[in-house]
This record gives C-alpha cells, sequence and structure tokens, in this order.
C-alpha cells in the first residue's frame, strides 16, 4: 500500500471519528434527563408538563429509529457513497435538536429527539466506519472499525460536562440550539472527508500469517437475503441485541445512579464511564484481530454478566467510587459490541451490500436498546426492582455467551482464487 493510499485512508478514519464524536450525544441522554425531571418536580408556567414515567421516552423511541434508520442509510451508503448519507444525518440531527429548542412537550422531543436525531444518528453513524475499513487490509478491520466508533462512546467526555454548563447557564431549550448548531456545523463539515477508495483499489494484505499460511483470499459478498439465509446473522443478532441492551440500560440511568451520591458532579460518572465505553471499542478491536472475533465476544459478554451481578452490591453501597469503576467496566464491555458487531459483518458479508447488511444487523441494538430500556423502567417501579434489572441483564450476558459457542469461525480454504482475465473471482465459502 502506498504512502499517500495510508494517509488517505487515516484521514477518512479520523472523519468518521470526529462525526461520531458529534454524534455521540445520545449518551448524554441522561443529563437531559436529570434537567427534565427537575423541571417537572419544580413545576411553574415554563415547566416541562411530562408525567415522570415518560421521561425516558424519547431516548428509547432514539434507539429504535437510529437502529431501523440504519438499514436505509446503509442502502443509501452503498448507493450514494458516504459523504452524502452524513451530510443527510447531520441534517437530521440540527433539526431535531432545533425542534426541541422552540417547545418543551412532549411530543416536540419525542419527534425531535426519538425521530429526527435518531434518524441523524443512523445516517451519520452508518457512513462513518465502511470507507474507512475499505482503505486498510482485512488484517486491521478490528482497530480502524474500533477507532471509527469510539468517537461516538467518547462523546459524553466532552458532552457531559458542555450540557451542564449549558443546561445550567441557557437553560434547556437555548441548550439545545446551542448543541443542534455546534452537531449540524460538525458532521456537515466533516461529511465531505469521508472518501471510498477508488475503482479498483485493494488495500497490500500480509504475505504470509504467523503460521506461515497464505493470509487473504477472495472474499465472498453476499447480499441481504444470502445474509438472513445464514445461522450466523441470527445468532450474532440476539448476542448483539443481549450486549447493547444491558450496556444501554445502565448508561441511559448512570447519572440518576450516580446523583445519589455525588450530587451536581454526577456528570463525572457520565463522562469516565465514556472512556471505558470508548476504550472497549479500540482495545476490542485490536484483540479481536489478534485472538479472533468469536473469542474477543465471549470474554467480553462473560465480563458483561460479572459485572451486572456485581452491581447489585456496588449500587447498595452508595459508594460513588465503586459506582463509577462499575459504571467504567460496564461501559467497556457494552463499547466492544459496536466494534466487534460491524467486524463480523465485513469478515462474514463482504463490502459490496455492507452497509445494507449492517443496517439489518443493527437493528438488534435498537431493539436491544429499547426492549431493555422499557423493560428496566417498569422493573424500577416495583420496590428491588433495579436489582432485578441487573439479575435480567446478567442472565442474558450469561446466555449470550453460551451461544457464542455455536458462532463458528469462518472455513478455511488453502486455496488459490481462480482469475479469469487477469482478475481474481470471488469464492462463495460457508459464511
Amino acid at each position: 500500500m502506498s504512502q499517500t493510499s495510508t494517509n488517505k485512508g487515516w484521514q477518512v478514519t479520523m472523519a468518521g471519528l470526529g462525526i461520531n464524536l458529534a454524534l455521540g450525544v445520545l449518551y448524554a441522554w441522561s443529563i437531559f434527563k436529570g434537567a427534565i425531571k427537575a423541571s417537572i418536580e419544580q413545576g411553574g408556567p415554563d415547566a416541562f408538563q411530562w408525567s415522570l414515567s415518560s421521561i425516558n421516552d424519547p431516548y428509547a423511541l432514539c434507539c429504535l429509529v437510529f437502529a431501523f434508520a440504519m438499514i436505509v442509510a446503509g442502502k443509501c451508503q452503498d448507493k450514494l457513497g458516504p459523504a452524502r448519507t452524513a451530510l443527510i444525518g447531520g441534517l437530521f440531527v440540527g433539526s431535531g435538536f432545533t425542534l426541541m429548542s422552540f417547545s418543551n412537550s412532549y411530543a416536540a422531543w419525542v419527534i425531535g429527539f426519538g425521530v429526527l436525531a435518531g434518524t441523524g444518528f443512523g445516517f451519520g453513524y452508518a457512513a462513518a466506519t465502511p470507507p474507512a475499513l475499505k482503505w486498510f487490509s482485512s488484517t486491521k478491520t478490528g482497530v480502524i472499525a474500533g477507532t471509527v466508533v469510539a468517537g461516538f462512546g467518547l462523546a459524553p467526555v466532552y458532552i457531559a460536562p458542555l450540557s451542564s454548563f449549558l443546561l445550567g447557564t441557557y437553560g434547556i431549550q437555548k441548550s439545545m440550539l446551542f448543541l443542534g448548531i455546534g452537531f449540524t456545523v460538525a458532521v456537515c463539515g466533516l461529511s465531505f472527508l469521508l472518501i471510498n477508495p477508488p475503482q479498483g483499489y485493494v488495500p497490500a494484505e500480509p504475505a504470509k500469517k504467523d503460521d506461515g499460511k497464505p493470509a487473504a483470499k477472495a472474499v465472498y459478498n453476499a447480499n441481504i437475503s444470502e445474509m438472513m439465509r445464514s445461522p450466523k446473522f441470527y445468532l450474532l443478532w440476539m448476542n448483539f441485541f443481549i450486549g447493547s441492551g444491558a450496556g444501554l440500560m445502565v448508561i441511559g440511568s448512570v447519572a440518576g445512579l450516580a446523583k445519589k451520591s455525588m450530587g451536581p458532579m454526577a456528570f463525572v460518572a457520565v463522562a469516565i464511564m465514556a472512556i471505558g465505553n470508548a476504550s472497549g471499542r479500540v482495545i476490542a478491536g485490536i484483540l479481536s484481530d489478534k485472538i479472533g472475533r468469536k473469542a474477543t465476544l465471549t470474554i467480553m459478554l462473560g465480563f458483561q454478566a460479572v459485572m451486572m451481578f456485581a452491581a447489585i452490591p456496588v449500587v447498595g453501597s452508595g459508594s460513588a467510587s465503586l459506582l463509577v469503576v462499575l459504571a467504567t467496566f460496564i461501559g467497556f464491555n457494552y463499547g466492544s459490541n459496536l466494534c466487534l458487531f460491524p467486524s463480523f459483518a465485513k469478515d462474514y458479508w463482504g463490502f459490496k451490500n455492507y452497509g445494507l447488511n449492517y443496517g439489518v444487523l443493527f437493528t438488534a441494538w435498537g431493539v436491544g436498546g429499547f426492549v431493555m430500556g422499557r423493560v428496566s423502567e417498569m422493573l424500577n417501579a416495583v420496590p428491588g426492582g433495579l436489582n432485578k434489572s441487573f439479575i435480567l441483564a446478567g442472565v442474558l450476558c450469561a446466555t449470550g455467551t453460551i451461544l457464542t459457542i455455536f458462532l463458528r469461525e469462518k472455513k478455511k480454504v488453502e486455496v488459490s482464487a481462480p482469475v479469469i482475465m487477469g482478475e481474481p473471482v470471488a469464492v462463495k465459502e460457508d459464511y
């Protein structure tokens, strides 16, 4: 691979990272939720007139819309390219936050954050990773995917304190306007740096693996119907549902949990957890390139199960330091999902229809967040419900760990790809 191509690939990777840093405002919802709850409880003519049980609805709907928008966005990314797709995403996010800045009604926030911003997140997120992966060899799939999506997880490090400052200084609605303008400019500006490699570009692959066997072979590009006939798709979907649902359940509530022991400094717990979230994406990517996706997923899900059961005594202790450590590790394990599953999709089903294929797989993230969020809210409404939420999440993560046993690695083919008229022909294999 030439130095110019390598530099261009890193430029695209950093642009994707920057876009996700802006779109990661999703994970600051717990900060917004706290401000809305305080407004409801304070009352007054300009207060939010919502029921307390509905506060999490915009977030839950946003996760669901985000996931299903990824299907349309993935198709758009495959056909129109990543730059236009990300540009559309930036405009959707901006319009959603602008709507929220003009109204505190439940409907405005459900539409603004849940539908418009959720759609924007899907389009921006779908456009960020594919072009970056195309510039690098298959041996760097995990680390490049992890680097790009790390931006989404790392975003609360700056968004949490920034949002807390804006909310305290300007109030909820002006804060939404400022955030909307900033994110629109950032996403739309960086979208022009998302460039696919030129036609016919093939990144250089290592000639040999450590075991001396040929490293690369032609990749079979599955279409959507072929992917959905693969048992691996359903195993991956279920594990993605479990891993994302358990993580989002905690991420969406961590500020509320921390506020009991940390008061107004609760945003620190959100920011520190975000560092764990982002670290999990990068470290899991590096690890999966070394020991394989399946082994890494097994480790992360098993670790998450342990953390969920450990959360019961930790949250009950009221210790701020233990809560921050717990949230960091839960965020770390959750973040690994957002690196591993796009890498699985590329490994198993190729690049040609990657946007659409991963978009369909990504629905597991949205459904997991929506279902686990709603179940958690219902359980939390009854005595001892918080502990029951952690027990449920722990059992699901343990089940997911067992399911990874059935994720067989791709069948190794020790023959060279056939060549017709000087061009290698893709070989269909057990995917």
